[in-house]
């Protein structure tokens, strides 16, 4: 009798349990039934990050292609013609102002000399002998013992010897310059180039090219910027959009054809006035100091223009700027949370930023990340910027 009770009390207990499994499968099964026919969930709001429009002071920074120039260059050309005797001087060089450079044979010069100096002896000879001669005459014409018209002739001739006596001191001069032209000298201080006349050549005064001298310390760098850029960059002035630096004169720095940075800073010193017809555009030039001799003549470099300035100026990232049809917008956050599509003009760029000129206005909210999960007239949530802490532990 107790075995028969103990198996009635466990067989209830296990109805028991199989009828609670039961209701918990149906009502697993009806809740299922129930998200099969409703309508699906609503997908969640996408969230993006955003910068606030905040007008700032930005550098304003241009840059060109330059080509570096001795500031001083000069052609060394035979002042006289002759013989080219010997060179004087180590091609390549550094050389002096005054230094001689060659030597043109100098003996047909001197005889040269020579012949203006007979001459002018027998010039003043002559001279000697008319003065003497009117001196007679004088005494004579008073005691009216000669004729007016003889005694002007003797004056007249000692004018004539006094002119011949000047023309001959000049033939003096010349002959002593021509022979001192046979010395050719560095006009200038600086670097030598190749001789380009061999010795033992013939060379032609005022044609025949010896060599160049260049100043290398300072260079001048030479750069060209657009008509269209002058355009503009008057235009910017003008709407006080652009300020330039102190004095108007731009900082200058290279970066050379490795991409190094060259150490050193110059200034701009000069812009024409004329644009080439040519090419349409402005040349420009500045001034590097170049005490190394790493900058030589020809070579080509980057240039930088700093020290301008934009007052009140409107950048947002780059990759905020979308590329529309026929223009380019951004997309931005209106007061409802919900997004606005939002054209814009741009000029130029800030480093990693776009310049904007036009669309935006302070406080407008742009989306920055999250550009292409943004739709039109759809709402987005706004990340919030990580703090401080969060950043440090991502950088590390």
């Amino acid at each position: 009798m107790q075995v028969t009770t103990n198996n009635t009390a466990l067989s209830a207990r296990t109805l028991g349990l199989g009828a609670a499994l039961l209701a918990g499968g149906v009502m697993m099964a009806l809740s299922g039934c129930n998200q099969a026919v409703g309508s699906p969930a609503a997908p969640p709001v996408p969230e993006v990050a955003v910068v606030t429009v905040q007008p700032r002071d930005l550098p304003a920074v241009y840059e060109y292609v330059g080509q570096i120039a001795g500031v001083r260059e000069v052609e060394v050309r035979a002042r006289v013609s002759g013989i080219l005797e010997h060179w004087n001087y180590q091609e390549g060089a550094s050389v002096k102002a005054g230094d001689s450079l060659f030597t043109i044979d100098p003996e047909p010069f001197r005889a040269e000399f020579a012949r203006a100096g007979a001459g002018l002896a027998s010039a003043e000879a002559s001279l000697a002998q008319a003065t003497r001669t009117a001196g007679r005459f004088k005494p004579l014409w008073e005691a009216r013992a000669v004729s007016q018209s003889e005694y002007d002739d003797a004056l007249s001739a000692e004018q004539v010897a006094a002119a011949n006596v000047k023309a001959a001191e000049a033939a003096v001069t010349q002959a002593r310059l021509n022979l001192s032209y046979t010395r050719v000298e560095a006009p200038i201080s600086g670097i030598t180039s190749r001789a380009v006349v061999s010795e033992g050549s013939l060379v032609q005064a005022q044609q025949t090219l010896l060599t160049t001298i260049s100043q290398l310390d300072p260079v001048h760098v030479i750069f060209s910027f657009t008509e269209a850029e002058h355009l503009r960059f008057r235009r910017e002035l003008s709407e006080a959009r652009l300020t330039l630096p102190q004095g108007g004169r731009f900082d200058v720095k290279l970066t050379l054809s490795d991409g190094s940075e060259y150490p050193l800073a110059g200034k701009v010193d000069f812009t024409d006035v004329r644009v080439n017809t040519y090419t349409g555009t402005i040349e420009a030039r500045a001034v590097v100091p170049n005490p190394q001799r790493l900058l030589r003549p020809g070579q080509f470099v980057r240039v930088h223009l700093s020290g301008a300035t934009r007052p009140n100026a409107i950048a947002i990232p780059q990759r905020a700027v979308l590329e529309g049809p026929d223009t380019k917008l951004v997309m931005t956050v209106n007061a409802e949370g919900m997004v606005e599509p939002r054209p814009v003009q741009v000029s130029d760029w800030s480093g990693t930023e776009w310049l904007i000129t036009a669309g935006l206005k302070p406080g407008d909210t742009v989306i920055v990340d999250g550009v292409v999960k943004a739709r039109p007239g759809s709402p987005v949530k706004i990340a919030q910027a990580p703090t401080r802490h969060a950043q440090h532990e991502g950088d590390h």
